[in-house]
């Protein structure tokens, strides 16, 4: 049974500071907060700055957490109001209809695929010259592109995105009309992980945040992506697709 937990972090905490700052070390925390073995329990998690003194932590997980932790560490331990809160996300995945929309967000990390680098790191550039046809796999860095990565992948992943309301006839009627999608973050994030041999291995990710209206149109594919994930980098912070009705936006 899947739960969506959110959990408010105090940014002025030392430990928050630190848990913001490495998507590792803030995967490693929302781990922690499940009882089964890691390696037994699919968990999506993304970090929702809206607020820079209030950020708040999503997390989906498919057994029931505890983040009594994470209060202690980089919370308002002894605060009044709600630390976190826990829902059932079953009645969610039952109100998916044809047709029916919902308000969206979705932190994610576009990327493509290719033979042929544009421009080839040392390490990228040795693996060509040594004969190496596996793909690369490279982030979209413009705004543009990570849109266009968004849209086309739309009725994959079981739904669309209607035209903007409110046009005001600016754009080029020759053109498709704008969607009612935008980008409201973007973000470089370089770190380390540790690897399997115990060597550092560095990770680079161009996280985007996307928020809009989508209309479903296979609830069957978005329920698979709503508890699955979308797109790579899920360990870091991104894949998590989350609804709300329209007049509930998060």
């Amino acid at each position: 049974m899947p739960f969506l937990s959110r959990i408010r972090i105090n940014p002025l905490r030392a430990e928050s500071r630190r848990l913001l700052a490495s998507p590792r070390a803030m995967h490693g925390a929302v781990q922690g907060g499940i009882p089964g073995p890691p390696d037994q329990s699919r968990t999506l998690w993304r970090l929702d700055p809206d607020d820079p003194y209030r950020p708040q932590l999503f997390v989906l997980t498919t057994e029931k957490p505890d983040w009594s932790h994470l209060v202690e560490q980089a919370g308002w331990p002894d605060a009044d109001g709600e630390h976190y809160a826990v829902r059932d996300y079953a009645p969610l995945l039952l109100q998916l209809a044809p047709g029916r929309s919902f308000a969206f967000r979705l932190t994610a990390n576009p990327v493509q695929n290719t033979n042929r680098p544009d421009k080839p790191t040392t390490r990228q550039q040795e693996r060509i010259e040594a004969g190496d046809r596996r793909s690369f796999r490279l982030g979209h860095r413009t705004a543009e592109a990570q849109l266009k990565w968004f849209l086309s992948r739309t009725e994959r992943w079981g739904f669309d995105i209607p035209t903007a309301p409110h046009l005001d006839g600016t754009y080029d009627s020759g053109k498709e009309p704008p969607r009612d999608i935008r980008i409201i973050a973007r973000q470089r994030r370089s770190f380390r992980k540790r690897a399997v041999t115990a060597k550092e291995a560095h990770v680079v990710m161009n996280s985007v945040t996307f928020e809009g209206n989508l209309r479903i149109t296979d609830p069957a594919l978005l329920a698979e992506r709503l508890l699955g994930g979308i797109g790579p980098s899920k360990a870091y912070g991104c894949g998590l697709l989350t609804l709300a009705p329209l007049s509930e936006r998060e």
